[in-house]
């Protein structure tokens, strides 16, 4: 399912622009997720959800999740639609997904617990960062 919504945004991209198959994107995804709530709630009977109070708020930084699958869209579409290829624009993706990761255990962000980096990590990392550029350069998907 991931390799197709990335090609038709890409498509759409191609046709149009990067931002607007971004927003056409989210716009289906949240048009398809009120709809799986709604319908949920009429399976469930049809009445309001009863706030127990036992959930906590979440914290404000967790709104915020939306914005990177935005600029994924984004980046897709203009993957599609430039030199660097759907392969390396994934490919790019993985990278900064394994970097942030690590960053995110060294450094306790996220309110992860806080791990020190070993070389198995750096490894991997290492291992990413080739194959990523053995893709670009050897210009997969193009």
């Amino acid at each position: 399912m991931l390799a197709m919504m990335i090609d038709s945004n890409g498509e759409l991209a191609h046709r149009t622009t990067a931002v607007f198959s971004s927003w056409v994107a989210h716009g289906v995804g949240a048009a398809v997720a009120f709809i799986c709530v709604r319908l949920s709630r009429l399976a469930a009977g049809g009445g309001r959800v009863k706030n127990t109070g036992r959930a906590s708020k979440p914290p404000l930084w967790s709104y915020l999740g939306g914005i990177p699958g935005a600029f994924t869209v984004i980046l897709a579409g203009l993957a599609l639609s430039g030199p660097l290829s759907l392969a390396g624009a994934i490919a790019l993706m993985m990278v900064g997904q394994v970097i942030f990761s690590l960053a995110c255990d060294h450094f306790g962000w996220l309110r992860v617990p806080v791990r020190r980096l070993g070389c198995a990590d750096l490894l991997g990392v290492a291992c990413v960062l080739a194959g990523s550029g053995l893709i670009i350069a050897g210009g997969v998907g193009r």
